[in-house]
């Protein structure tokens, strides 16, 4: 059964799979786990698409490795 993004619950064990979709959810995680300044932009959707990312964890950590100043 594929994870709902729409409503089912993120965490950062929460598995990347091929049904991924940038939700109002998923934005809302990474707020909180990044911070008001997160935004999605198209290379880090791109990144997230590849595959190199294996959970949500591993999101918000690449996002605030490449956007932290």
């Amino acid at each position: 059964m594929r994870f709902d993004w729409h409503a089912g619950p993120i965490t950062r064990a929460t598995p990347i799979d091929d049904g991924y979709r940038n939700t109002q959810k998923v934005r809302q995680f990474l707020l909180r786990e990044c911070g008001e300044a997160f935004k999605f932009d198209r290379t880090f959707m791109a990144w997230i698409k590849s595959g190199a990312p294996a959970n949500m964890g591993d999101v918000a950590d690449e996002w605030l490795r490449t956007h932290s100043r």
